[in-house]
């Protein structure tokens, strides 16, 4: 086997530190650098702390990266990885926009070869994987529709109306794009009574090239807990993807996370890029993008530059 993949980690606020102490059971990595806008924060990491990630990204010793720190950051460190020919498991959203994901995008096509993998981990989990099994065995027959739900306890704050789209919902906008190996080319979003200034909840309708229609419920201010499940229907039957409700994201997706970590890893070991494509994050912000443009004005459509051959 080739030696293990020596990590470097960027980024250690709830998200990364989850990822360092579950890379600590990943054969085959090691984590040997970590950094973060705080230095107490990444101390307690217990890897060697970097100063700045640039030079983490940089530093020979450092063989793959993983960046879990702001949204605002992903561009300019996902470049950075490329630049120095580097395997990167990018945390969602790839970038904050379509435009600057598209820019990740056309630097990996212009070397020529995958080294970008998005953290969608949904596609790791248990459930999902078996969802899509059964779709594409053809237990169900054709598809026709998926209802998906997204609630959380309580929304952070500073959490807007638009981050309901461009962060909760960015799972199931990936999740349909995966399942139906399809593109979403309309959004359309529904805004049932709220209280506050928030817009919570928001329930969206996602049209695919197919015709297949996703409904996503999100209500980041359920109050009873973290909730996440999927109804798939085709022509033959239904299938569901569900798991307990939980306080927050990692206990419900514990496994699709050590699955997703382990994967992008073994891959790294093969020269291998695995898990969602940059052009999986780009399409992502693209449709997220249109349903930020939907909340105003009710329906917008997905605009898609052509996919490149090297995602194919």
């Amino acid at each position: 086997m080739n030696p293990a993949v020596r990590v470097g980690l960027i980024g250690a606020g709830v998200m990364g530190t989850d990822h360092a102490r579950t890379l600590r059971d990943v054969p085959g990595a090691t984590l040997v650098a970590v950094s973060d806008v705080d230095p107490a924060r990444a101390a307690a990491v217990g890897a060697p702390v970097v100063d700045d990630p640039l030079v983490l990204i940089a530093d020979p010793g450092v063989d793959a990266v993983l960046i879990a720190s702001s949204d605002a950051t992903h561009e300019a460190y996902v470049l950075a990885a490329l630049a120095a020919g580097k395997p990167v498991l990018c945390e969602k959203p790839l970038a904050p926009s379509a435009a600057a994901a598209r820019r990740i995008v056309e630097a990996e096509v212009a070397l020529g070869r995958r080294l970008v993998s998005v953290g969608f981990m949904r596609r790791y989990d248990p459930g999902y994987v078996e969802l899509r099994r059964a779709l594409t065995a053809g237990d169900l027959g054709d598809p026709r529709l998926l209802h998906c739900v997204h609630r959380n306890v309580s929304s952070p704050d500073g959490f807007t109306s638009s981050m309901l789209i461009t962060s909760s919902a960015g799972h199931e906008i990936d999740v349909a794009r995966w399942l139906f190996d399809d593109e979403i080319v309309a959004v359309t979003v529904h805004r049932p009574p709220r209280s506050g200034d928030l817009q919570d909840p928001q329930f969206l309708i996602l049209q695919l090239a197919s015709g297949v229609i996703v409904d996503v419920e999100v209500f980041v201010n359920a109050g009873y807990g973290y909730d996440v499940r999927c109804e798939l229907v085709g022509s033959r039957g239904w299938a569901t993807a569900s798991g307990p409700v939980t306080p927050d994201w990692r206990e419900r997706f514990a496994a699709a996370y050590r699955h997703e970590l382990q994967d992008w890893v073994d891959g790294v070991r093969v020269g291998e890029a695995r898990g969602a494509t940059a052009w999986d994050g780009y399409a992502a912000a693209a449709v997220a993008q249109a349903g930020v443009a939907a909340l105003e004005a009710g329906h917008a459509t997905v605009e898609l530059v052509p996919k490149p051959g090297l995602y194919n």
